[in-house]
């Protein structure tokens, strides 16, 4: 039985699942689709990086009177998705005047994506910027070989917003694995973040002969083992983060010894690479679907891209009624339907009291408890997630061009990963049959503590 479209806009959107727990969920992919039907007029923009890295897109709007709302945010939403999944500091729009002035807008310290645009100004050191123009530059991107180096005797070490995981690798086997908890985002002296660091190396090399090489997976985004910008430092204060957050990993390693081999990946690489090795696998998409949401992207050839992957912030519910995400005050983003953000959200329309635990980690742990022992309204937030994940899935394919996601991350870890994986492929075969793309849930181990092996790998002796 076809349901009743979703209208918005003037945009009829057909949809049969949608989210039992969330019914006005608007898919990225399925708006975008429809959209196009009856868009004609060519649109192209163009991305920039303080790289010179170049992303151009070309696109179609209707470019009349009736459908001028309906072009405005879908040129906003697509516009905003290449700035969080790229990367960049600078917009190009070709031609169309109208559209220009209202990204420009939009995108100015008065418009409603200030936080977006001051943000992405800081990490790419350089004003945020749209500019009209009669022709794009040229696109341009670099590319980067992946690790895979498991010789030696090696750290690897998982940085996250809830637990940290580190594990000591000798050739490839990992001779010991822990995770601890920690809470690194409510503290605002970065020395708590070092003294996590250093403890987890310590650990790890007391069950190794020597120390070869660490390798590091971070939440947030990094460059030259830095830290560029991660939630994970989201109190301390502007100052002490450039004197000491920055540098952690590069301090905590000298801390270990002279001249140790390292390196530093994002979270969502880091998934990528792990799958990649693990399953023997290429042009494969990692999702880390734990305290936040990142992507990770090893294409055909085996090359990790080098683009942000920030899908936390990229836009996927085209609904005007979702969900906000608190830091960028923006809707429908990626972190309120793919990590521990989403459970914690969907948790009280099935009656679940969450109050009672103090941090997002507990709650999430709640409800795998509740779930793990039938509780029906548990298995509704994972389905509905599920339900998420198989509408996004076609616009992730469109984007990346990937023929494997994995997930991984602490949402999926148990019952509910399981429930998810069921319930997107349900969705993916019903609503798009043409869509080739398979879903890969690793193993329990793997899901929870695969990065930090994985992460071991990053560097070369």
């Amino acid at each position: 039985m076809i349901s009743t479209p979703l209208v918005y806009l003037g945009i009829e959107v057909p949809i049969n699942n949608r989210p039992e727990l969330d019914k006005g969920f608007l898919p990225i992919y399925a708006f975008h689709q429809a959209f196009l039907k009856t868009a004609a007029q060519p649109f192209s923009f163009a991305v920039e990086r303080n790289d010179k890295q170049i992303y151009v897109r070309n696109t179609f709007i209707h470019g009349d009177e009736a459908h001028t709302e309906a072009d405005k945010y879908f040129i906003d939403r697509y516009v905003k998705w290449e700035v969080w999944q790229k990367g960049g500091f600078r917009v190009y729009i070709k031609g169309n005047a109208a559209i220009y002035e209202y990204i420009k807008q939009t995108w100015s310290a008065e418009g409603a994506r200030a936080l977006d645009a001051e943000f992405m100004g800081k990490l790419y050191q350089n004003p945020f910027e749209v500019l009209l123009v009669d022709e794009l530059p040229e696109a341009y991107e670099i590319k980067r070989a992946i690790g895979g180096h498991f010789d030696g005797c090696r750290i690897g070490f998982d940085a996250g917003g809830s637990d940290n995981k580190v594990a000591a690798v000798i050739d490839g086997e990992a001779v010991y694995s822990a995770e601890t908890v920690w809470l690194p985002k409510i503290q605002t002296d970065p020395d708590y973040h070092f003294n996590g660091v250093l403890a987890a190396f310590k650990d790890a090399a007391q069950y190794l002969p020597r120390i070869d090489a660490i390798g590091i997976s971070s939440a947030g985004l990094v460059g030259n083992n830095r830290i560029l910008a991660a939630q994970l430092f989201q109190k301390v204060s502007q100052e002490l983060f450039d004197a000491k957050g920055r540098d952690t990993y590069i301090r905590a390693v000298a801390a270990m010894g002279e001249n140790i081999p390292f390196e530093v990946a994002n979270d969502g690489d880091v998934a990528a690479l792990a799958g990649s090795l693990s399953m023997e696998k290429k042009n494969i998409l990692g999702l880390a679907m734990g305290t936040s949401y990142i992507g990770g992207f090893v294409d055909g050839d085996g090359n990790l891209i080098n683009w942000i992957s920030e899908l936390a912030f990229a836009p996927m519910d085209l609904s005007p009624d979702a969900a906000a995400d608190e830091w960028t005050k923006d809707i429908g983003v990626g972190v309120q339907y793919f990590c521990q953000e989403a459970v914690i959200k969907l948790a009280p329309r099935t009656g679940i009291d969450l109050n009672g635990y103090d941090t997002p980690a507990k709650k999430l742990k709640a409800v795998q408890d509740l779930l793990d022992n039938g509780h029906e309204g548990a298995a509704a937030i994972f389905r509905s997630i599920g339900v998420y994940l198989g509408h996004t899935a076609p616009w992730y394919c469109h984007i990346y061009g990937v023929d494997y996601f994995l997930l991984l991350g602490r949402t999926v870890s148990g019952k509910g990963g399981d429930i998810v994986l069921e319930v997107a492929n349900k969705v993916i075969a019903e609503e798009y049959p043409d869509l080739k793309v398979e879903i890969l849930l690793p193993d329990e181990k793997t899901r929870r503590l695969g990065q930090s092996v994985a992460a071991a790998s990053l560097p070369k002796r």
